[in-house]
């Protein structure tokens, strides 16, 4: 599993993530539960949705 997610991407992701989970837990909300995908993606710097799109936000060599 290669990575296809960059580091602003990356630091992006985690802050909306943790974002939506907070609100979620805040407002006692099962939807907090969306702020794992984001989060996830961003911990593994790899999202799935980027593999047929072909799009990548690593830096090039």
């Amino acid at each position: 599993m290669k990575g296809n997610v960059g580091s602003v991407d990356r630091l992006l992701r985690i802050i909306v993530g943790l974002l939506i989970a907070i609100v979620g837990a805040i407002f006692d909300s099962w939807w907090g539960l969306i702020g794992i995908v984001p989060l996830a993606t961003g911990l593994f710097r790899f999202c799935p949705l980027y593999l047929p799109l072909k799009i990548s936000t690593l830096k090039k060599d």
